[in-house]
């Protein structure tokens, strides 16, 4: 009779196998040698038994139905099955007198009624114990996941600590990886620029290259950076300590909506671009620069003109100086300038509101630890449903993300409140001490408010909602000119929309009617004019 030697392991480490495989095929050639065993060929394969569809043991199962040979020779059971597939296919083949023997050195086999119905037992031990295992390992991850662990590899600027299964901040990586976000926050690189910023600082794939594009975007939108571990479909929260804010983390997030949107993310972006719409056709208004060198004068002037990109179809729009773009910038932001007498009375307001806030705190705080007593008890009530049947495990998963959910936003509500109620507060103190600073010299023009400005000016004004609206009430009648932007924010008309930039053709007559966003408040003063406005 013909023996056919098989071997497996189920991983290629050596270390985590008692046996390697040129181990099995020294054991197993030295006792088909004591059993007078005719060996006509070897097969081995590192691959787990846990599911069909390993290549080789399906060559073996040929050679056997083709007759090339009548017996296998293995070192245990477990090697050659532990799914109920597999092991139904060597029984089967016993049965159809394919194949007439098994031989192992630790199993003892004999082709009989009772000898088969001893290897489907050693079968089923088999998977019993990897089913078994699996279900171990299973219970082990979602225990360190209620206890906040990340049961995986740690994230970038993050290390794994074998010893007390915990993950820490990796002091020299994590430095590097804030700075990676930052960069990204800023506006000012892109992803490829970002890529190679790692790379040169010691971040690359496995094979020693800039990390790919991909890989990039999942590490700055992980939010495990913020204390949130995603795992298995569910949100827990995390116990390891942060080295990236929860705002800078929102500030990249938001720069990848602009990026996926297309707009312009370089390093030399000018003043307006990324702000404006084109009114006819919709698409983004972009800058140009043009340097243009008269040989009567030997000298080079710079213009910069802006113009529709035209990227959504036909348009008759033409460019527009930069100098005449800030001109009705100018005159928008004077239509929304607050005149200066009114900084003390907001003053003494906030100091009124801070006082507030302050005995309310305690009270907050009360509520919020209530909730998350709550939500502790719906968890639990979910439990309970599930253990009794009463609804089912996609339920509960729904459920309890939700659950989740609001725990994470409360208790992360409730450790930033004395922190975000004083960042506001001291940004109102600053913005209104400056309103009362005389202004500076009228000489200033309109090309340099232009040139002075780095952040877009999408940030200007109106984050006046920050405000309360008795500031606007009590005064909004004393103050001559046009009140209709006032009037929207104190609730006298209608609100203004979320809208984020909207202009009409930059070749119409009338001045370009951009609404801004809203932000933290600050002071600008505005060009050729007395008045101070917030942005």
């Amino acid at each position: 009779m013909k023996y056919i030697v098989y071997c497996r392991k189920s991983t290629d480490e050596k270390d985590r196998q008692i046996l390697s495989i040129e181990a099995q095929v020294a054991e197993l050639k030295e006792f088909a040698s004591r059993e007078n065993l005719e060996i006509v060929g070897v097969i081995d394969e590192a691959k787990t038994a846990k599911v069909p569809g390993r290549e080789k043991f399906e060559l073996v199962l040929k050679k056997i139905d083709k007759g090339e040979a009548q017996g296998i020779l293995s070192w245990h059971p477990d090697r050659l099955a532990r799914n109920s597939i597999d092991g139904g296919k060597l029984i089967y083949l016993l049965d159809t007198g394919k194949l007439q023997d098994l031989k192992f050195p630790t199993f003892w086999f004999e082709n009989t009624p009772q000898g088969k119905f001893m290897l489907s037992i050693a079968f089923g031990q088999s998977k019993y114990y990897i089913d078994n295992l699996s279900e171990n390992v299973k219970r082990g991850l979602r225990q360190k996941l209620r206890n906040g662990v990340l049961p995986a590899k740690a994230p970038w600027g993050y290390k794994n600590n074998e010893e007390l299964g915990t993950i820490e901040i990796d002091e020299v990586k994590s430095k590097i990886l804030k700075k990676a976000f930052e960069l990204f926050a800023d506006g000012e690189k892109s992803f490829t620029d970002i890529s190679l910023f790692l790379y040169k600082n010691g971040f690359t794939d496995k094979n020693g290259k800039a990390v790919k594009i991909d890989r990039l975007k999942n590490a700055l939108s992980n939010k495990f950076y913020i204390g949130i571990i995603y795992y298995g479909g569910e949100y827990y929260e995390g116990v390891h300590k942060l080295f990236i804010t929860k705002q800078l983390f929102d500030r990249v997030q938001k720069q990848f909506k602009l990026t996926e949107r297309g707009r312009p993310n370089n390093k030399h972006k000018l003043s307006f671009m990324g702000m404006i719409n084109c009114g006819e056709c919709g698409a983004y208004i972009t800058g140009e620069k043009k340097i243009k060198f008269y040989k009567g004068t030997n000298r080079e002037a710079t213009y910069i003109y802006y113009s529709c990109t035209k990227k959504l179809g036909k348009c008759s729009q033409m460019p527009i100086p930069e100098e005449d773009l800030a001109l009705q910038i100018t005159k928008i932001i004077s239509d929304v300038a607050l005149p200066e007498n009114w900084a003390n009375d907001w003053y003494k307001w906030i100091e009124r509101d801070e006082t507030i806030e302050e005995q309310s705190r305690e009270e907050n705080l009360q509520k919020l630890a209530q909730e998350l007593k709550t939500l502790d008890q719906k968890l639990n009530l979910l439990l309970d449903s599930y253990l009794d049947n009463v609804i089912d495990a996609a339920k509960i998963a729904r459920a309890k993300n939700t659950c989740s959910d609001l725990a994470i936003g409360a208790k992360t509500v409730g450790s930033n409140f004395f922190l975000t109620n004083r960042r506001l507060v001291p940004e109102y103190k600053r913005g209104f001490a400056e309103l009362c600073v005389p202004p500076p010299a009228q000489s200033q023009t309109s090309a340099r408010f232009a040139d002075s400005h780095s952040e877009p000016v999408d940030r200007i004004g109106l984050s006046l909602f920050a405000l309360r609206k008795h500031c606007f009430t009590t005064k909004l009648h004393r103050h001559s000119g046009n009140y209709r932007p006032q009037e929207r924010v104190s609730g006298v008309g209608p609100p203004f929309l979320p809208w984020e930039g909207s202009v009409e053709p930059i070749n119409y007559t009338r001045n370009l009617q951009i609404i801004p966003k809203y932000s933290k408040p600050k002071i600008l003063q505005v060009a050729n004019s007395s008045k101070m406005f917030l942005y």
